[in-house]
């Protein structure tokens, strides 16, 4: 019998219910978070990497990714035919950029293992593909688009090395051209500067001849002209709210400079500054996770989904995260942004493959230049699984993140910007 039409006593019984199960049903809620075991957390989070990354390299391994993946381009594409030839290079290039610390690692157990080995296999084929002009699936370098998506890929041959070295001489080969063709795009006056030095810090990486002013020029230019304080950066002569600071600004120069500091500590005086930014700029990546893992839905490229806390994951990944962030907590924010972003029914078309949309399918939220490729910027959330499960971040039980912590009542220190 429907409340409405109860008797007044009843009326208030059934009131009451509603608060008990409620209550109860948000007690279950938090204990169920408290309580997932490390194996439980990283199973997850694999589980999450292997559906979205399977089509992408199963298929092009396979020679078939052109032929197999759905192009799905926004409602307000502002270049058809280019956003058609570029969307696979966005795919692959994306992707293995995301999963790239994992397919390092040599540790797990051993169906953790044994999926790694299955993707290493895959990954291999599939970069051989990518940059075989004789392939069938052979990838699209040239070009504007191109040069973003490059930079991804070569981004992920820096983060696996085992890529690199396990490759053929045709492969390293036909890498090199591929990334060389990228250098007749002029890049535009914002975050594609980085995009162009991430190339040429593959290049340093890997002892291959480079041009330093690629990489000078967009460095010098974010650490002299654009930093506007409390940890961000401008993209370029304006400030934007959105989340490109970690989309590429943060992790690509905190990736290039460490790389040229190796080689010649051309940036070894900015090393401080840039440490000081990237941890301030952690700390408002994490405050800004809700206690559902939701996030402010602010800016362009919303539809990368997780993508918007690549630079938490990558100060996850490369071990810098500032003291006041255990990596407890951040492990428990990420994976609730990982369950809000994927769990729709929605995320998924019925072949696999991922819908534009930031929860589910949504594609109005997509500017002209997103496709389905774009949409696997969202692997870079994965980084932390490069870290083996004996570390910290993965062996430590779980404990509730800023939002959860304040609004449940407990007292937290305040925030204060970094000077």
């Amino acid at each position: 019998m429907a409340i409405t039409s109860c008797h007044p006593v009843n009326k208030q019984i059934a009131f009451r219910s509603v608060l008990l199960l409620s209550g109860i049903f948000f007690l279950s809620h938090v204990a169920a978070q408290k309580t997932g075991t490390v194996q439980q957390d990283r199973q997850l989070w694999l589980t999450y990497l292997d559906k979205i990354a399977r089509p992408v390299l199963t298929n092009l391994a396979n020679n078939t990714l052109k032929e197999k993946m759905p192009v799905f381009l926004s409602e307000r594409v502002d270049n058809k035919n280019a956003r058609m030839e570029a969307a696979y290079l966005e795919a692959f290039g994306r992707t293995l950029a995301g999963i790239a610390p994992w397919l390092q690692l040599d540790e797990g157990d051993g169906e953790e293992k044994k999926l790694r080995n299955n993707y290493r296999q895959l990954a291999a084929k599939a970069l051989a593909n990518a940059v075989n002009p004789a392939a069938k699936d052979y990838l699209l370098f040239s070009g504007t688009q191109s040069l973003v998506d490059a930079s991804f890929l070569s981004l992920a041959l820096i983060r696996c090395p085992w890529l690199w070295q396990q490759a053929d001489t045709v492969t390293k080969h036909n890498v090199q051209n591929a990334f060389l063709l990228t250098r007749n795009t002029v890049p535009y006056y914002s975050n594609w500067l980085l995009f162009s030095a991430m190339i040429e810090a593959f290049f340093c990486k890997y002892q291959l001849p480079y041009d330093k002013m690629r990489i000078d020029y967009a460095v010098k230019e974010f650490t002299h002209h654009w930093y506007t304080g409390d940890g961000l950066f401008s993209d370029g002569m304006q400030f934007h709210l959105d989340y490109y600071n970690s989309y590429v600004i943060q992790p690509y120069l905190q990736t290039i400079v460490n790389i040229i500091n190796r080689t010649d500590s051309s940036y070894i005086s900015l090393a401080p500054t840039l440490d000081k930014i990237a941890k301030r700029y952690a700390v408002i990546q994490e405050r800004l996770i809700n206690t559902d893992g939701s996030f402010p839905v602010t800016g362009r490229s919303i539809t990368y989904r997780g993508g918007a806390f690549h630079h938490l994951a990558n100060m996850t990944y490369t071990r810098q995260l500032p003291p006041e962030l255990s990596p407890a907590q951040v492990r428990c924010a990420l994976t609730a942004v990982i369950k809000k972003t994927l769990e729709a029914p929605a995320t998924f078309n019925e072949k696999g493959w991922l819908n534009i949309g930031l929860y589910g399918s949504q594609p109005g939220l997509a500017e002209g230049y997103i496709n389905t490729g774009s949409e696997y910027l969202c692997t870079q959330i994965f980084l932390p699984l490069g870290l083996p499960p004996t570390d910290d971040f993965w062996n430590m039980p779980a404990v509730p993140w800023t939002s959860v912590k304040i609004w449940s009542g407990q007292d937290v220190p305040a925030d204060h910007a970094v000077e």
